[in-house]
């Protein structure tokens, strides 16, 4: 009742100086326990788009991790910067505080805006004045620090970007979920190969029945990187993504398998109700799966195989789909990422290419380039920022997001890729019950 009585007032207010003085008596509202932790941080919201009305700049964000000694970082600062829609406001870059600090500096970020701890940074951004603290936090650490950052970041009012593996466990990401839905913030979850052009067209003609009822998909992403045992040679990447305390109880399907399970979900769109899988740690010495492969049995009763290997010596990021209907099919290649194969039983393969005049709306909306100008990585990453930006531009605004602005991965992806991961590691490790039923 107390919400309702402050959001009848609050869409009643006009002049700012009142508004300052609500947020105020909010304020002290809040330390005199007058009004629960929740209906605070909803009447906070329905304030600031009262002051914010029809919000027409940047999104100021911040960073979990991301220092200038990793990779990943650089990465998500470059798709966040490329359409202008978004600012690097804050972070605490490292668990080092010195790497943070220079980390900070680097950026050009002021003094005060560079954390030593991603609790302090929480604590001192939402004390901030509402046109001064971040709107949201990406969150780019090893998959054991993805929840509690995350969390603490929903609590605090900010909107999130993470990468894939959303959390730890699948538990974690249901409370995420939980969370996402009381405060009605959105997450973004970064499964990069779900924002190239082609595959956005491949699923539009999925889903408007081009190649009938789906029977068949292939999906396989090779890869060579982890063929020795890097971990042993100092390499940062390789020591926290073979390790079980910090990636968790899948290696190479948890790193580079979630993302061809969920470019086959994404694009056929179909659920996996049922597996049957291997995993093999062929590296002498090493904690987790380096190779696996997958049967998987679709909702509608299509037949799947998932490939996933890292010791595939010689291979880069060979991430490539193939699906088939009962009338044709398609195949897409991430080495070639602008073009997508169509195919026929009754006529030539079409080459479809990006950028061309025939693609789809959605394809159109996610490409930047005429046709026959490269578009790879770091656009499609990009995608996932620039859509979810404009989403939450809307919904700050009291508008409703457009559907192919809300085209991104979301924690419903999450939980999808952390059932996987369960259920995956249940059959491969289990010979005797090698069907397994998706993990609910």
């Amino acid at each position: 009742m107390c919400f309702f009585i402050v959001k009848i007032i609050a869409s009643k207010l006009v002049h700012l100086s009142f508004v300052c003085n609500f947020i105020a008596n909010i304020k002290i509202a809040k330390r005199t326990t007058m009004f629960c932790g929740s209906s605070i941080l909803k009447i906070k919201q329905i304030i600031y788009q009262l002051i914010y009305c029809r919000m027409n700049r940047k999104l100021r964000m911040g960073m979990v991790g991301g220092g200038s000694d990793a990779f990943i970082g650089a990465i998500h600062r470059l798709a966040a910067f490329m359409d202008n829609q978004i600012e690097l406001v804050c972070g605490c870059f490292s668990v080092n505080p010195e790497i943070s600090v220079s980390s900070g500096k680097s950026y050009f970020l002021p003094d005060n805006r560079v954390y030593q701890t991603y609790k302090e940074m929480f604590e001192n951004e939402v004390k901030l004045p509402e046109g001064e603290r971040m709107d949201f936090v990406t969150i780019v650490t090893p998959n054991f620090a993805h929840f509690e950052p995350a969390m603490m970041a929903l609590e605090n009012g900010f909107n999130v970007v993470i990468d894939k593996p959303i959390t730890f466990t699948l538990d974690q990401a249901k409370i995420l979920k939980a969370k996402i839905k009381e405060t009605g913030l959105t997450l973004a979850l970064t499964h990069t190969y779900s924002g190239y052009p082609a595959v956005k067209e491949a699923r539009e003609r999925v889903r408007r029945g081009d190649f009938g009822k789906i029977r068949k998909v292939f999906v396989e992403y090779p890869q060579g990187w982890l063929s020795s045992k890097l971990e042993d040679a100092g390499n940062a990447q390789a020591s926290w993504r073979t390790d079980p305390k910090r990636s968790g109880k899948a290696g190479c399907m948890g790193d580079i398998g979630t993302h061809a399970h969920h470019l086959a979900e994404y694009v056929s769109g179909l659920k996996t109700v049922e597996l049957c899988a291997e995993l093999n740690i062929f590296v002498p010495g090493r904690l987790l799966d380096d190779d696996g492969a997958a049967f998987l049995r679709f909702d509608n009763g299509a037949k799947g195989v998932l490939v996933a290997t890292q010791i595939a010596a010689g291979e880069e990021n060979a991430l490539k789909l193939r699906v088939y209907g009962d009338k044709g099919g398609l195949e897409w290649n991430q080495h070639e990422p602008n073009t997508l194969f169509v195919k026929w039983s009754d006529k030539p393969t079409e080459v479809v290419r990006v950028g061309s005049g025939y693609m789809s709306d959605v394809a159109k909306h996610n490409t930047r380039t005429p046709a026959g100008h490269p578009e790879g990585y770091l656009e499609a990453f990009a995608n996932i920022y620039r859509n979810f930006s404009l989403t939450v531009r809307a919904k700050m605004n009291g508008e409703t997001p457009k559907a192919e602005w809300l085209d991104f991965p979301t924690v419903e992806d999450g939980i999808r890729g952390m059932q996987f991961i369960d259920t995956v590691v249940e059959s491969g490790y289990n010979d005797q019950q090698k069907w397994v039923k998706f993990a609910e």
